[in-house]
């Protein structure tokens, strides 16, 4: 019988492209004797994520999964400053980036050090009200932010991903991605397109060896601790996201529809 290490290397070298073993740590070299004249060295990269549209709650939650989960942790926000205490929690590097301007998601993917492995779009902007009463132009800069922000995100993250030919680009989308709500029409517009922007990405990338998910929030998210199980916990739904990233690409998921057991669907 193999030894344990020697196992998880072969496992290793086994894994087809767009699969990797969960890592602990940042970069390790781990050294077998395949025979004592023999020596095999093999390099596990650490991988990187960028959470856009970064804040409390569900970003946070990612951001922390991430770190311990060796990965390097990016965020970016419009202000990063609201990010620090983060920063220093999980040694995540903030950037700011309004979602919905091309040149400022350029200057955000010129600026990481490398290519990364798993992107989110968390990014959105709600404006509510009756029809006969919405501002044009605040419901523009919604859209923008909502949907605009998650192509100009997408498009950058695909456009460094295909030539490596690995990656998952996740978006983070909601009840309004599928219903429209009262009062909510321009958050239904947003999420609508930007699900539709999911499937459109989906059939292109997927063939190319990038995952594209899609996650359906149905229901609220808890904001502080959760002893009670009727709103969605932002910890668990990064384990998703992860979990989603992980997947093997013989049986990858393009949507997710997370809701605590009590919500009504």
């Amino acid at each position: 019988m193999l030894p344990p290490i020697y196992e998880y290397i072969i496992t290793f070298k086994r894994y087809p492209v767009g699969c990797r073993p969960v890592l602990v740590g940042r970069v390790a070299t781990l050294t077998i004797l395949k025979n004592p004249l023999e020596e095999i060295n093999v390099a596990l990269a650490q991988e990187t994520a960028l959470i856009v549209g970064a804040g409390s709650g569900l970003s946070a939650a990612l951001a922390r999964l991430c770190h311990e989960q060796g990965m390097a942790v990016h965020l970016a926000a419009r202000t990063p400053s609201k990010l620090d205490e983060l920063c220093q929690e999980t040694g995540a590097v903030a950037h700011a980036c309004d979602a919905s301007q091309a040149d400022q998601v350029e200057a955000l993917f010129n600026a990481l050090p490398c290519v990364p492995d798993l992107v989110v779009f968390n990014a959105s902007k709600r404006v509510r009200g009756p029809i006969q009463d919405l501002d044009p132009a605040a419901v523009k800069e919604a859209i923008e932010t909502t949907c605009f922000g998650g192509f100009l995100v997408g498009q950058a993250a695909a456009k460094r991903m295909i030539p490596r030919g690995t990656g998952s680009i996740l978006f983070t989308g909601a009840s309004a991605s599928v219903k429209g709500y009262p009062n909510s029409s321009t958050f239904a517009m947003g999420k609508f397109a930007l699900r539709g922007l999911c499937q459109s990405m989906a059939r292109e990338l997927q063939p190319l060896g990038i995952h594209i998910g899609h996650f359906i929030i149905d229901g609220s998210i808890a904001t502080g601790p959760c002893p009670e199980d009727d709103k969605l916990d932002p910890t668990t739904i990064a384990h998703s996201y992860l979990d989603l990233h992980r997947q093997h690409r013989s049986a990858w998921t393009w949507e997710v529809e997370l809701r605590p057991w009590l919500e009504r669907f």
